[in-house]
């Protein structure tokens, strides 16, 4: 049974940047991942697994905010139309995952889907094996043809947000892919005061981040 401690909490200036892309990539070649390595749409994705994969991946980087969602959000969340999520395994081991989120909006009177890339990384222990960048090819891919997996109108942006509590190559990791910046801003935020292992990131409840 995992040791109950209280998560301690500081006040912090973070930058989120937001990315976009208005146009999908000239080159739409597909990334070469290593031998050992695949990556997979999960077909029924549970809360319990969405939960545990942004625990294990985002402990490290201070991801919090949704350790308090209850069973149900993340059900909510997982049923709502071009909802996925990709999961990248080597040697058939969890080893990263990107969830992706369509959002349907109207311009000049025609639908179009914009795409988030909601959650992206790999877990600790493959951290520098080049999958950062193969995987994240990949799924600008299945961002931009979301709409021919699902009832959706047709793809014209996709986009990403990241922060100063991100990988310090995650900015570029983006922009090297095509991405752009439309926007920033800094915002305090209450974080844990310390990064948090993905191990004790499975277990915190609401009350330890009170």
């Amino acid at each position: 049974m995992a040791d109950k401690t209280q998560i301690e909490t500081r006040a912090q200036d973070v930058t989120i940047t937001y990315l976009q892309m208005l146009q999908a990539p000239a080159d739409k070649g597909e990334a070469v991942l290593p031998e050992n390595a695949r990556l997979e749409r999960v077909e029924h994705p549970t809360p319990e697994l969405a939960r545990w994969l942004y625990s294990a991946v985002g402990g490290p980087w201070r991801w919090y905010e949704r350790l308090t969602w209850s069973f149900q959000q993340w059900a909510d969340e997982l049923a709502e139309a071009g909802a996925e999520i990709w999961l990248l395994t080597v040697n058939g081991t969890p080893s990263g995952y990107c969830q992706l989120a369509a959002h349907v909006e109207t311009s000049n009177r025609q639908a179009h889907t914009e795409t988030e890339i909601l959650y992206f990384g790999l877990l600790e222990n493959t951290h520098g094996q080049g999958l950062g960048r193969a995987l994240l090819t990949a799924m600008v891919n299945r961002a931009w043809d979301l709409h021919t997996r699902h009832p959706l109108p047709p793809v014209k942006r996709v986009w990403v947000h990241t922060c100063t509590l991100d990988g310090a190559h995650a900015l570029a990791n983006y922009q090297r892919r095509g991405f752009e910046i439309y926007g920033s801003h800094t915002e305090e935020e209450i974080i844990p005061k310390e990064p948090l292992t993905g191990w004790q990131s499975m277990f915190i409840t609401p009350a330890d981040l009170s």
